[in-house]
């Protein structure tokens, strides 16, 4: 295998050819199912669907995730341009991405799973509170620029897109074992009836382990899937999943002479991160006829996560330099559900005298909260009084439309227009359930274009106004309205894409202006937020592949961001927090008949930890904000496997070769990188 996409010379393939990924045939289209699962795609399987994005797309494809052999969805995301991931843990239970200048502890990008919006609270809040299993995951969509307009909201960095395992017929087996004490085994099983017309399939997995400074989980994850084509016009599928996990995690980090004498603890050994989320899809596609098809997508989750942390003696902590916790246990014990229906009709048709592929778009959805606040102490054991009870609620409506104009055989221009419209309420019930609303519609246009220079070579751009809803927390803090807008977005794109012989390639450039950004402080004294803190992200980003021939190839990218600022307010000509200037990775990878290895490194540059700009880490327990110039780094991973046959495939990673320490996060106290670690597995099928 090579990483080195293979490009048809009659047809330009878009850069998902470069996601630069250590594998290979990532220009390759997936083989189609008999009776595919029907689903609302992102990107889509075919070469022909990547060129007609007006935006920058990289596909992670189920090859390249078996050989990196990730610990999570964000060690994925870690390697793909634009993108910094601030895991707070190996396994990523908690959702930390910032994409092209946005701060990575904070959702400003879509996360889906097979289309489905998978964080907890789009439009209520507290969206990192769930993020899918890698172990389910059969490939990664990121769409970037004005196609990503299509999806919302929080579209302003991009969309990311997981779509899920579809097992076919029989059993496939992986087992992982690793340091840390990391045990793992996955079981994907299927069948199809005789005919083809229908298909179901499990998969499964169970992994524990006692983490990486002693931060242990045990985690379970189920996804079951159905689907029947009755004729050809009409398709059906089910998809049911369960997750559990139960992480000895926190907000506490080490203290910094701890950091810097490389101390291994959980400094939290007694706090923990209780999750559990339930999900049901039913998607259902009619083919109308060769030129229009309807496919619709009716959801269901609800996603329950109980946190549970111990209250610290601050001069005690201090003394010992290190977290000293009393006898005081808070339960922050939050439940959300979220329902919705979204159909898509994409419709070929001949208007002006073009060739037009349309697109229309509407989706009802509902989120509701359930946030309580447990007081108890450790000899009651997770029991006490609730001291803080509210319900966070909305309901949002979208419509969307959008034209793609075939000029001619080589341009194309993709005029859109989304309407977000929602309505928030919050209720606290330990108040006489006192309780207040908001509601606010954006209008959200752009329009998109590609021209095929040459044969192999494609240039593309767009402009698009996207945004993020002010959560119910942000908009009625207090228990009253703040008058908040959207958070927007003016966002610019052009780049270019295309493979030459040996060589396949793309650079974009980008600009987002963001004209209103939340931020808290208000010259009204009976509000706490304001429509202020614009801030300016302008780079570029380049992604780079080459065959050396014998086995060989050669990939790499990197993200170069120069500006990524506050434009306003107090912070004015700041850099924003965990928007490093640099992102970068490079694999040299080697595919034969029976082994293909990678040997990888990331680097990720200097970057603040809060909107200040402070400099130096706080060294006691107290800490203000914690903030602090967290320094770069570049750790190394080797990754290889041997196939014995087409049913038994070994494979083992060494991740972080040179036992690099480094932060990743800042937030009471100090998050620090994995250390070096080791894994060995096997796959085999029945």
């Amino acid at each position: 295998m090579t990483l080195r996409p293979r490009f048809p010379r009659e047809r330009l393939a878009a850069a998902v050819a470069a996601a630069l990924l250590p594998v290979a045939a990532l220009g390759q289209s997936a083989p189609e199912r008999e009776t595919p699962m029907p689903v609302i795609e992102v990107v889509g399987k075919r070469l022909e669907d990547l060129t007609r994005l007006t935006g920058s797309v990289v596909i992670v494809d189920r090859e390249q995730l078996e050989l990196i052999q990730p610990m999570s969805t964000e060690d994925a995301l870690r390697r793909i341009p634009g993108i910094n991931a601030k895991s707070e843990e190996e396994t990523a239970i908690v959702s930390n991405v910032g994409i092209r200048g946005l701060s990575a502890s904070e959702s400003k990008s879509l996360i889906l799973e097979d289309g489905v919006p998978v964080a907890p609270g789009l439009f209520i809040g507290n969206e990192r509170y769930f993020n899918p299993r890698i172990q389910r995951v059969d490939s990664i969509e990121v769409l970037k620029g004005s196609a990503s307009l299509r999806y919302g909201p929080s579209t302003i960095g991009g969309v990311i897109n997981y779509q899920t395992k579809t097992p076919d017929d029989g059993v496939k087996v992986s087992a992982r074992v690793g340091s840390f004490n990391t045990r793992e085994g996955t079981v994907e099983a299927g069948g199809r009836t005789e005919s083809g017309d229908a298909f179901a399939g499990i998969v499964a997995t169970h992994a524990r382990s006692d983490g990486f400074m002693d931060k242990d989980y045990e985690m379970s994850d189920i996804m079951a899937k159905a689907g029947i084509a009755f004729n050809e016009a009409h398709m059906v599928g089910l998809k049911f999943s369960w997750y559990e996990n139960d992480a000895n995690i926190s907000y506490r980090g080490l203290l910094l002479e701890d950091y810097r004498a490389g101390r291994d603890y959980n400094p939290a050994p007694d706090d923990y991160f209780l999750t559990d989320r339930l999900g049901f899809d039913l998607n259902y596609e009619w083919r109308i006829s060769d030129r229009a098809t309807l496919k619709t997508l009716a959801y269901w989750s609800e996603v329950s996560r109980d946190y549970w942390r111990y209250s610290v003696d601050t001069p005690a902590s201090n003394a010992a330099g290190r977290w000293v916790y009393t006898d005081d246990l808070t339960g922050n014990n939050r439940s959300f559900e979220r329902y919705g229906i979204e159909t898509r009709l994409t419709l070929d048709h001949d208007l002006f005298g073009f060739a037009n592929e349309a697109e229309f778009g509407l989706r009802f959805m509902t989120e509701e909260s359930d946030d309580t606040r447990i007081r108890a102490t450790r000899e009651a054991d997770r029991t006490g009084i609730n001291d803080r009870h509210r319900v966070d609620s909305a309901d949002s409506v979208a419509g969307y439309a959008q034209n793609r104009f075939v000029i001619s055989e080589r341009f194309a221009v993709t005029p859109g227009l989304r309407i977000e419209s929602y309505e928030q309420e919050r209720v606290i019930l330990t108040e006489n359930n006192a309780s207040e609303s908001t509601s606010n519609t954006e209008f959200l246009p752009g329009v998109g274009a590609t021209f095929e220079l040459t044969p192999s070579a494609q240039l593309y751009g767009g402009v698009y106004r996207a945004f993020s809803p002010a959560s119910n927390g942000v908009a009625l803090d207090g228990l009253t309205d703040q008058d908040l807008d959207g958070e927007r977005s003016d966002n610019y794109e052009i780049g270019i894409r295309g493979s030459q012989g040996a060589l396949a390639y793309e650079v974009a450039a980008f600009y987002l202006d963001f004209d209103n950004q939340v931020v808290t402080g208000n010259s009204d004294p009976n509000l706490s937020q304001s429509n202020a803190g614009k801030t300016m992200h302008r780079g570029m980003e380049l992604m780079l592949g080459y065959e050396l021939g014998g086995g060989f190839s050669i990939d790499s990218n990197a993200t170069w961001v120069p500006d990524s600022e506050f434009r306003s307010g107090e912070n004015r000509g700041n850099r924003l927090p965990y928007a490093p200037k640099y992102l970068a990775n490079i694999a040299l990878n080697y595919s034969g008949d029976k082994i293909s290895a990678a040997l990888t490194a990331h680097h990720r540059g200097e970057q603040f930890g809060d909107p200040g700009n402070r400099v130096d880490i706080p060294d006691d327990a107290a800490g203000g904000i914690w903030g602090g110039r967290m320094p770069g780094y570049t750790v190394f991973d080797l990754m290889a496997q041997y196939r014995v046959s087409d049913s038994l495939t070994f494979f083992g990673a060494v991740k972080n070769i040179g036992d690099k320490q480094y932060i990743t996060g800042l937030r009471q106290g100090i998050y620090v990188g994995p250390e070096r670690s080791f894994e060995a597995g096997v796959r085999f099928s029945l």
